[in-house]
């Protein structure tokens, strides 16, 4: 297992469930705004010809990584592969086969959530922004959220839904062979 990292200790605080909700609701902050620039035609005429078309095709890429996020979210809270596949108009093999990729990626980033970069000194994480540093996702979603009035006047619209650990239970770590 790598060496402990500064946040460990406050990642071990939310649940697998609760850190895939973070990754998720951070994931769908990025659609979000970037369906928003698309709103105003006060630019338009600074865009290149077809430039609309780069940022509605880069929406369709946001879009894909918060359909990930949203199934192993869904994994993570105990979905089956049948009920996700109802959801997405296709057979559960067929989702499966699909999402089992990332699923697997995001079990494989708790084992390692860094990897050293070339030069063998700078950290570089596996685990996604918002599952890696929990404590600071929160704090920028919750803001996010209340600027943008999602659960009105709910500084907390975020954070105070998710799935914590279990504080009677010890987290697992690779070391411990469990």
């Amino acid at each position: 297992m790598s060496e402990p990292t500064p946040y460990d200790h406050d990642r071990a605080a939310y649940s697998r469930e609760g850190l895939a909700r973070l990754v998720l609701a951070d994931h769908a902050t990025e659609v979000a705004d970037s369906a928003a620039g698309l709103v105003g035609t006060r630019n338009d005429v600074d865009t290149g010809l077809a430039g609309r078309v780069s940022q509605a095709g880069q929406l369709i890429e946001l879009s894909e990584r918060t359909l990930n996020s949203a199934v192993i979210y869904e994994v993570e809270r105990g979905s089956s592969w049948a009920q996700i596949a109802a959801y997405l108009g296709i057979s559960a093999e067929e989702a499966r086969e699909r999402y089992i990729p990332a699923v697997q990626a995001w079990n494989s980033a708790f084992e390692e959530p860094y990897r050293l970069d070339e030069s063998g000194r700078k950290r570089v994480p596996q685990l996604p922004t918002a599952a890696y540093d929990p404590n600071w996702a929160c704090t920028q979603l919750d803001r996010w959220a209340f600027l943008r009035h999602v659960g009105i006047d709910d500084r907390q619209a975020v954070s105070a839904g998710l799935v914590m650990a279990d504080p009677a239970e010890e987290p697992v770590t690779a070391e411990d062979g469990s």
